[in-house]
């Protein structure tokens, strides 16, 4: 028995709306899904609500393909390979390695000693919103990750190398592109839901804050 070890293809796709993707597939040298998770920061300044939107619009992420400002990103890079091994004249798979690399990037409000406590409490509830808006986006593609993995397991054995590798690389490419979808809907979705999930969030929030 001969193992082989190819990585898979090369896909990069672009998101609109709130988010900044990017996808590559790369060679990676451990067998499981490996999810790692990093956070940035861009600061913004104001003492009032429009200054801090005003900010957020200037200063705030770019995603790929548009020139608008969003309040939070997220990047996303996939990597992988996978393990080939010959046996009686078939090719079978005998291993997958699949990385997902996200990097959050959040506000970070420079001026909040000078601002009064209403707007802080309606920051702390944006600011919140927004982690769990990224977070979202990381578990997505956690999802898929895992996803790409068991499909390229489960793959049957082909006459040769060549030919299973392709069928990886079309399972790759397939869930990549279902990837994308899944984090464009969300976006759809939370983009619909934005105003009345903050109302309902500075409620429950202002209660909060007069119980105590």
């Amino acid at each position: 028995m001969v193992a082989t070890r190819m990585p898979l293809a090369s896909h990069k796709f672009s998101l609109s709306c709130a988010l900044l993707l990017a996808f590559c597939i790369h060679d990676v040298a451990n067998a499981e899904v490996i999810a790692r998770k990093s956070i940035s920061y861009f600061d913004i300044k104001g003492s009032t609500a429009d200054e801090l939107d005003a900010a957020l619009n200037q200063r705030g992420p770019l995603a790929i393909g548009s020139s608008s400002h969003h309040p939070g990103a997220t990047k996303i890079r996939f990597g992988g390979n996978a393990t080939y091994s010959e046996a009686n004249g078939r090719c079978y798979i005998s291993g997958v390695k699949v990385t997902v690399d996200t990097e959050i990037i959040l506000p970070r409000w420079r001026d909040r000693r000078h601002a009064s406590k209403q707007l802080s409490m309606i920051w702390d509830t944006l600011a919140a919103d927004i982690r769990r808006h990224e977070d979202r986006h990381v578990e997505i593609a956690r999802q898929h990750a895992r996803q790409i993995e068991r499909q390229i397991l489960s793959l049957p054995s082909a006459s040769n190398c060549d030919a299973l590798q392709e069928k990886a690389n079309e399972v790759t490419s397939r869930e990549t592109e279902r990837h994308d979808a899944d984090q464009a809907r969300f976006d759809r979705i939370e983009a619909i839901n934005f105003t009345s999930r903050m109302q309902r969030l500075l409620y429950y929030r202002s209660r909060q804050g007069t119980q105590q």
